[in-house]
């Protein structure tokens, strides 16, 4: 069980969710990085008094050692700061929860360093998997999935002896605020309208992605990465009530499921105590009070962010960087009131055809790819 952990991404939903489990642990916070929230990470050094903490600017990170000169605590920032909190000898897991681009290269000195990663931070597998695969494999990293989906696969594949027996992986998706909606209606939804989830409480980012299905394309190719597979044998089924975290179906016709509440908590405490069990902060799930549990196919037609995000992972290389990489960049100008919803749509998918293609990148090339994609966006508002 481990004992001692560095949270990149501390202030976020993730991060907050991490700290609450460590609540009920007996587990030390060594590291904690964060963005510009500086009153959220003063009190999160008060309580947890890591060694260090790391904030995104030089500026955050003055103000926050003006807050917390009382404690040990030692501060630093930027990318530098970020590695350093990834990579502390003292750590034995990272958890990985700093949104987008920006979580790949500590992700990746983390694993360098052997550590276990909880990963929460999707772009990661997403733009580099069969990299930062390889380099897990090659350093002796394990990468444990702290998102609710992907921790339920790795918790069915515990009842899995050999790879060859599995048939096919579901993935569940509530379906968003925008279920059932066709591309009419959904011509004239609003940011407001995007970020009212029906079951869980994220970020801002993560939310409209699942508005657009599009953090479900994301997941698909994670599951590829995660667990070697090719796309046909990743699915996506709408599951409105979220108690059905996903499902692996097997070559005789055994179907295992991970049920419980949606909440978090869960899978970040099975990363941290994996390979054992222990009580957790978490409301019981009540079968009897959950209502009908209801599937359904996704409708590619009103959300083709979903169907795109296929088309990349079958097609491989750079793409998904690439398309990654647009819709960071498209979804930040949603979130601005800048464009609509089907404008994201519209961005990601001519980031895609835009930026040349690469079969085999190397990381500096996923790296430049993301800054391409970005860039693309960025010229087609401004013409």
């Amino acid at each position: 069980m481990i004992k001692s952990v560095s949270i990149l991404g501390s202030t976020g939903s993730i991060g907050r969710q991490s700290l609450d489990v460590i609540r009920h642990m007996d587990v030390q916070v060594v590291a904690l990085t964060a963005g510009t929230n500086v009153e959220r990470m003063a009190q999160q050094c008060q309580e947890f008094s890591p060694r260090l903490a790391v904030m995104a600017t030089e500026e955050t990170a003055a103000a926050l050692k003006s807050k917390i000169s009382h404690l040990p605590t030692r501060v630093a920032w930027g990318e530098e700061g970020l590695l350093e909190a990834a990579t502390m000898e003292e750590a034995q897991c990272v958890i990985t929860a700093v949104v987008g681009m920006l979580g790949l290269k500590p992700t990746l000195a983390a694993i360098h360093a052997g550590k276990r990663i909880g990963l929460a931070n999707k772009e990661t597998l997403v733009c580099a998997g069969e990299l930062v695969m390889r380099e897990a494999k090659a350093h002796n990293a394990e990468i444990i999935p702290v998102d609710s989906e992907h921790s339920a696969i790795f918790q069915c594949l515990m009842g899995v002896r050999d790879k060859r027996e599995i048939k096919r992986i579901i993935l569940t998706c509530s379906g968003g605020p925008f279920y059932g909606m066709d591309r009419q209606q959904l011509e004239s939804v609003t940011r407001a309208d995007a970020l009212k989830h029906p079951n869980w409480k994220m970020g801002e980012k993560i939310t409209i992605d699942c508005a657009t299905l599009m953090n479900k394309g994301l997941e698909v190719i994670e599951a590829m990465r995660l667990y070697d597979l090719p796309l046909s044998k990743v699915d996506v089924v709408i599951h409105r009530q979220s108690i059905v975290h996903s499902l692996v179906e097997c070559v005789d016709g055994a179907v295992m499921a991970q049920l419980g509440a949606p909440d978090m908590r869960l899978p970040i405490q099975l990363a941290l105590t994996y390979p054992h069990r222990t009580e957790c902060p978490v409301d019981p799930l009540d079968l009897t009070a959950c209502g009908p549990l209801t599937f359904a196919e996704p409708d590619l037609k009103a959300f083709p962010c979903l169907k795109l995000a296929m088309e990349c992972a079958q097609k491989g290389g750079n793409a998904c960087a690439v398309m990654n990489g647009a819709n960071e960049a498209a979804v930040a100008l949603y979130l601005q009131d800048k464009i609509g919803f089907y404008d994201i749509y519209e961005l990601v998918s001519g980031a895609v055809n835009a930026v040349p293609f690469i079969a085999g990148p190397d990381l500096e090339q996923i790296l430049d790819s993301d800054r391409l994609a970005r860039q693309y966006v960025s010229e087609k508002m401004c013409n």
